[in-house]
């Protein structure tokens, strides 16, 4: 959501007269965007804004801006903190930062402290700033904020409660990406399937919407992330049985194996749960794979605990996941409660990385020989091969294209691979079935 945010920042301030560059000496304004999930989120912000005043030493200060989720939660104290900041905008509030710049370099206000939760004036604001980054695969935010409230997580107090955009705006949006170029569209929201928004009191949710979506001629693939499973309603799932452009790619954290650590994380569900939503997107999608999030050594977790997520993994194969040890993040309840052995969750990290990342090679292993079905996205820079991905999300590297097919999804004999990558060559045989 951070790379979507900041293009559209982007685009906003292009509108004003302002262009990104990898140009030091050219640089008026330094717009930190920020992330507050991970650790040490804080002190990276302090860091980057020392460099910036080692760099700019002897020469003119520019405009310092942070913005994101750690701006938002640390507001006053990062002002306090550190004078060399200008600004400290959360991400409701990005729709400002015009006025904001113009301020500063009128002099009018020295510091500024934008951390409201107004979401529907930014999105009122941002709906018409055209996403000039666009690619073959593009992004959109459908909606914000998270009302889940899991103890080792700040979303909730970063970005607030749930929100969603109308259908109509969405549309709109992705028509015009579509317009510039865009075949794949992902759909953004920290709890997207809790997508809901009301119209003249008929509600739509995720699945309404990408029926709607699937109606863009130009449109050849549909995504969302990130997922809550008790989100993943009956509706959504059948939904993967009958989209004609929704992958058989679902990204479902589920974070821990162990009902125990889930109950103390208060996901609200439990893994014989979590694993009933596996098997009826399943049942509806035969082909459809699986990713995940997990965090490793949360407080109280034990070697059983642990067993238990490395036994959910092995079960259910997860593909292209996310695992982190887990860190305080301050403020949320978990963070007052006594952490394992530093040692231990490091050893349990490794043991779980590993076993992911066979996984990932035996998949990729077992693609050699088949045809597939990729979408190319862009060439590869200084090579003669292009960049695209599979359904389920694993990038391929196709060599040898005469026509690179941008924006297209074709044919691709898979001949090699490595941990991360499938390696091809564009099919031309016809009536072939790819896969």
């Amino acid at each position: 959501m951070n790379e979507y945010d900041s293009n559209r920042l982007a685009d906003l301030l292009k509108k004003t007269g302002y262009e990104r560059t990898e140009d030091p000496d050219d640089i008026d304004c330094y717009i930190l965007n920020t992330c507050h999930i991970r650790e040490k989120a804080t002190e990276k912000v302090y860091h980057d804004v020392g460099r910036l005043k080692k760099s700019y030493k002897n020469k003119k200060k520019p405009i310092v801006f942070v913005t994101g989720c750690v701006a938002q939660a640390e507001n006053n104290e990062m002002l306090d903190r550190e004078p060399y900041i200008d600004a400290v905008i959360g991400p409701q509030s990005y729709q400002n930062i015009p006025k904001i710049l113009q301020k500063i370099k009128n002099r009018k206000k020295n510091k500024l402290n934008l951390t409201n939760f107004d979401v529907i004036e930014k999105f009122d604001s941002l709906n018409n700033i055209k996403n000039s980054n666009s690619k073959t695969s593009s992004f959109i935010t459908i909606q914000e904020g998270c009302d889940k409230f899991c103890n080792f997580c700040v979303v909730p107090y970063t970005r607030g409660p749930e929100y969603s955009r109308s259908v109509k705006e969405i549309v709109k949006e992705a028509k015009e990406l579509v317009s510039n170029g865009v075949s794949e569209i992902t759909l953004l929201g920290q709890n997207v399937n809790a997508y809901s928004f009301i119209n003249n009191n008929v509600v739509f949710k995720l699945s309404d919407l990408i029926f709607e979506l699937e109606n863009i001629k130009d449109l050849l693939r549909i995504r969302y992330t990130t997922s809550h499973p008790n989100d993943m309603t009956a509706d959504l799932i059948q939904c993967h049985k009958k989209s004609k452009k929704l992958v058989p790619f679902v990204h479902l954290p589920v974070q821990s194996g162990s009902n125990k650590i889930l109950k103390t994380m208060n996901r609200k569900h439990t893994r014989e749960e979590y694993l009933a939503k596996i098997n009826d997107l399943i049942s509806a999608r035969p082909e459809i794979r699986f990713s995940s999030d997990f965090i490793v050594g949360y407080p109280g977790e034990t070697e059983k605990d642990f067993s238990d997520t490395i036994s959910l993994v092995k079960q259910i194969k997860f593909l292209n996941s996310f695992s982190f040890i887990y860190n305080k993040r301050p403020g949320t309840p978990a963070s007052k409660q006594t952490s394992i052995n530093e040692h231990i969750q490091k050893k349990r990290l490794i043991i779980l990385q590993n076993l992911l990342s066979d996984i990932q090679i035996k998949e990729n292993s077992n693609q050699v020989g088949k045809v597939k079905k990729v979408l190319i996205e862009n060439k590869m820079k200084n090579q003669n091969s292009y960049f695209g991905r599979l359904e389920n999300f694993t990038p391929v590297i196709v060599e040898k294209v005469i026509n690179p097919d941008i924006g297209k999804i074709i044919n691709v004999k898979i001949n090699n691979f490595n941990k991360n990558n499938l390696f091809g060559v564009k099919e031309n045989m016809e009536n072939i079935v790819a896969a």
